[in-house]
């Protein structure tokens, strides 16, 4: 037997063999032992094109698949177990004996589980996709993957929050991280962006000062995952450099609705560079085709308590129905000569772009149409890097860039125990690695060269030199100047740009920033911090700083702000181009045509108008809408004409903040028993307060009279629907034009300025 055993344990060594001379090897997986796997010799161009567009990155995950079906149950060294249920010990009720293998490796398995979570994006949930390119990019850039509209170019991408630590909650206020990461045919291109266009500090040498600072406070180790504390406002009283960053924080975009209603943006300027080695400076954005849309603070809070979760199990839900999340890859390209043509420092990592000054081009789709399989292996080991470029993509000087380009390798020795971070599965590139790299922890290619060095003879020359216009080339940009720390002069604008985007948000945008603001500053213990913060906001806006001081307690301060030695100060205010609004800093202007996706609650009881509830129903799923049934009690409910209806969710378990929209149909008995339950009245009127859109048909619209809505609603005299504030009711039968109406409400996502009775729930 061990003679027949011992080809195939060869068969598995050899799975990760990397021989000198770059010959095909067929060897045998070691999941399956009768079946072939090739590990190929470097293909030609067309080839990998191929082998990319055709998903391989999860056939190569695929290879890793341990599923025990039908499998004997063994130790890590493969003996068979017969029990794993006790311990080994001397009689019955005797001690346990050391001799117990099974016992201290399966204790020791488990007391080694966890990994250092990360610093920061310690909360994350990931997907995988493609991205297909729309037109060829070659006069802009010489890479593979942005060239041939026919290829899908795998990708992994993980959403985070930055603050908080890997069991927090989604929903908190925060900057979101949008990391990507392009499997293409020249290697690993990485992505590594947030939610926000810019960032607290121009330069990475203060970025463990802010993380600090952000972070739960070192004697008692709160807040978890809030920035309403006074380390954080002391450090952004003292830095001014983050004075536009705690804007965008401040506003709703740090509420995001859902992971697939998210922007995302690269943050740094980039370079391109195509085969002619002529370069242009660039821009990355993420922009969702459903539209960026967000939550409101109070919901944000109500779900951080009910669903911790809410966004990990939004996005795994949406990809199991097959909503597949949708991102266009946009870019700025600006030339070379025009870094400060705007009126500030394109490397300046603070500021952004104005879309109005520079159209986004979108030039390419993603699409994430798988979730992971095992979350530790794919979404917990993933190691994203600023550095992982391809040719055609390079850095530029940005400070914070620099940083990062170091940052990310060092951390990853720590959290994945080593150099070898690159051999997990999910980090491997889907083409073949070819280097001298060797040993270190958890090394699992196994080198069988005789040439461990370059350039060799013993080895053939392999792996050998890609050659003339073949292989990665940094741009040749000219380098000069004295050794000195010392920030450029066009980095010291810190609040022209804060002052455009509060600027161009709309009147409730302001209000919720306004509020967040009170609310934040508002838990600083330190009457000092909160008036230095106050200094800020009225560099920013003097409106600004008198709407938030109403609410924290001390007066604006008089007098230029006073900044520690050593830190940047400002010194000069630019014109960001000529323009004070940017509107597509907005939410309020993001696309409103679609309802794909969008939660409904529909509100019954036994007894409902199965008509009214199966009309709408079908329109809204139509639209590609989900619709949840909600009721007292889980179980079948009958309607009046006797169809039957599944509840999904008891008001127990559901609430208005997890919807987006909610209708209740008519049926006299239903909605005497909902009207009777102060639960269901309590949901309509929570969803009006949060400004969703609401719709009832026949003896529907008088739960919504119940719940004391300050809308006009539709009378039983009223031949047409009636539409208020995003509120649509009407006693006809809800035929078309009443679903349209419905339909075209839940599109518009909020319907602002609606009157609050003081009836409604605090």
């Amino acid at each position: 037997m061990d003679r027949l055993l011992l080809p195939t344990a060869r068969r598995c060594l050899a799975r990760y063999h990397i021989g000198a001379t770059m010959k095909k090897k067929t060897v045998t997986s070691p999941k399956s032992p009768g079946a072939r796997a090739a590990l190929p010799a470097d293909p030609p161009p067309d080839e990998l094109r191929r082998i990319v567009a055709s998903g391989e990155k999860t056939a190569q995950l695929a290879a890793f698949h341990d599923a025990p079906e039908g499998a004997v149950l063994t130790t890590d060294q493969g003996a068979p177990l017969a029990d794993s249920d006790n311990s080994l010990r001397a009689g019955a009720r005797g001690p346990t004996l050391l001799e117990d293998f099974h016992l201290r490796e399966k204790l020791t398995r488990f007391d080694h589980e966890r990994i250092p979570e990360r610093v920061v994006h310690a909360r994350g949930s990931a997907a995988h996709g493609y991205f297909q390119v729309y037109e060829s990019l070659a006069d802009l850039t010489s890479a593979a993957f942005l060239h041939d509209p026919s290829v899908r170019t795998p990708v992994f991408v993980r959403f985070s929050t930055v603050a908080g630590s890997r069991g927090s909650a989604d929903t908190v206020r925060d900057v979101r991280g949008f990391a990507t990461k392009f499997y293409t045919s020249e290697g690993n291109f990485d992505l590594v962006g947030n939610n926000m266009p810019v960032f607290f500090v121009q330069d990475g040498i203060k970025f463990p000062d802010f993380v600090h600072a952000v972070k739960p406070e070192p004697a008692h180790e709160m807040p978890q995952a809030a920035s309403a504390h006074d380390s954080f406002w002391d450090f952004v009283s003292l830095v001014p450099e983050t004075a536009h960053m705690v804007m965008w924080v401040m506003s709703d975009r740090a509420l995001p609705r859902s992971y697939r209603m998210m922007e995302g943006f690269g943050v740094h300027t980039f370079r391109m560079v195509n085969a002619e080695r002529k370069t242009c400076l660039v821009k990355f954005h993420w922009k969702p085709l459903l539209g960026a849309h967000s939550l409101l603070w109070e919901e944000a809070q109500q779900i951080s308590g009910k669903d911790p979760d809410f966004h990990r199990r939004d996005l795994w839900n949406a990809i199991e129905n097959g909503a597949f999340p949708e991102y266009e890859l946009g870019i700025q390209v600006i030339p070379e000569e025009d870094a400060v043509k705007y009126g500030f420092d394109l490397l300046d990592p603070t500021k952004l772009l104005p879309e109005e000054l520079v159209p986004v081009r979108r030039i390419g789709k993603m699409t994430l149409d798988q979730n992971p399989t095992n979350f530790f292996a794919e979404t917990e080991q993933v190691a994203f890097g600023v550095g992982n470029l391809v040719p055609g993509i390079d850095v530029t000087n940005d400070p914070l860039m620099q940083a990062r380009l170091f940052s990310y390798v060092d951390t990853q020795l720590t959290r994945l125990g080593g150099p070898n971070f690159a051999e997990i599965p999910i980090n491997q590139p889907v083409i073949r690695v070819n280097n001298h790299q060797q040993d270190g922890f958890h090394r699992h290619t196994v080198q069988t060269g005789k040439a461990n060095y370059h350039p060799n003879s013993l080895g053939g020359g392999c792996p050998f030199l890609a050659g003339e216009g073949k292989g990665y080339v940094h741009v040749p940009e000219p380098v000069e100047g004295r050794k000195l720390r010392e920030r450029s002069p066009s980095f010291s604008d810190h609040f022209s740009q804060a002052a455009l985007f509060l600027h161009s948000l709309s009147p409730v945008e302001r209000e919720h920033l306004v509020a967040a603001c009170r609310f934040e500053v508002g838990k600083v213990e330190r009457k000092e911090v909160r008036q230095r913060v106050l200094g800020i906001f009225r560099e920013i806006d003097p409106k600004l700083a008198e709407e938030v001081a109403a609410g924290v307690g001390v007066p604006v301060p008089t007098g230029p702000i006073q900044v520690p030695p050593g830190t940047a100060a400002p010194t000069f205010r630019g014109d960001n181009g000529g323009i004070t609004r940017a509107p597509s800093l907005s939410l309020e202007t993001q696309p409103k045509d679609s309802i794909r996706t969008r939660q409904v609650a529909i509100l019954v009881e036994a007894g409902f108008a199965g008509g009214e509830l199966a009309a709408i129903r079908a329109a809204l799923v139509e639209e590609g809408a989900t619709v949840e049934i909600v009721a007292g009690v889980l179980g079948a409910l009958k309607g009046d004409d006797g169809t039957e209806v599944e509840v999904d969710k008891t008001f127990a378990i559901a609430a208005s903040v997890f919807y987006d929209a909610v209708y209740v149909p008519g049926g006299s008995n239903s909605i005497d028993a909902l009207s009777r339950d102060g639960a269901a009245t309590h949901f309509v009127a929570e969803a009006f307060k949060h400004a969703k859109p609401i719709a009832a048909s026949k003896e529907g619209v008088e739960l919504l009279r119940a719940a004391h809505l300050d809308v006009r609603l539709a009378e039983p005299s009223d031949a047409e629907s009636v539409v208020d504030y995003g509120v649509v009711t009407s006693y006809g039968d809800p035929g078309e034009g009443f679903a349209k109406a419905v339909v075209g409400s839940i599109a518009q996502h909020r319907h602002w300025g609606r009157r609050m009775s003081s009836r409604l729930p605090a």
